[in-house]
């Protein structure tokens, strides 16, 4: 039986709650924090524009070949300006439930993610794990991390992590 794997990052930003969750909170931005090399592409034509509990997600992400997968999430748990939870429903995982946790700081936000995933078909995706998958998820988290540092500023001495679990 496949593992169950997971991703923790924690990231300072020098804005206000309102504006991370302002940014964060809208599906439409996705895009603007993901690798452009995995040609990332919302597909879903009535998600919405701000995010809401049961609200549905569709996209396709290439991250194998330039070979297109589909993925849909849920959003299943959203507290203003708190936390919110996307899980898979279809897509490349066997399990996908994401946290994305916010909460104030002096100077700024602490925006903390948590991931859990586990790969399909078994032995093979251990392996596949090992070989690409955590290696591909670090390159993807490291982007949306100078990303956001772009975006909003960086915090100062602060250091980019994704520790693996």
């Amino acid at each position: 039986m496949s593992k169950v794997y997971s991703i923790k990052t924690v990231q300072k930003m020098p804005i206000s709650l309102d504006q991370a969750w302002d940014f964060f909170s809208k599906p439409d931005n996705l895009k603007e924090i993901t690798p452009a090399n995995l040609g990332f592409n919302i597909i879903s034509k009535h998600h919405g524009s701000t995010m809401y509990p049961g609200q549905i997600i569709e996209y396709t992400v290439k991250p194998i070949l330039g070979i297109p997968l589909y993925w849909m999430t849920e959003i299943t748990h959203v507290i203003d300006k708190q936390f919110f939870v996307d899980e898979q429903r279809f897509g490349p995982y066997s399990l996908w439930h994401h946290q994305h946790h916010f909460k104030t700081i002096d100077g700024g936000v602490e925006m903390t993610d948590i991931v859990h995933y586990k790969l399909p078909l078994w032995i093979l995706g251990d392996i596949a794990q090992v070989i690409m998958v955590k290696s591909q998820l670090s390159g993807i988290f490291n982007h949306r991390y100078k990303a956001v540092e772009d975006r909003f500023g960086a915090w100062p001495g602060a250091e980019n992590k994704v520790i693996f679990g």
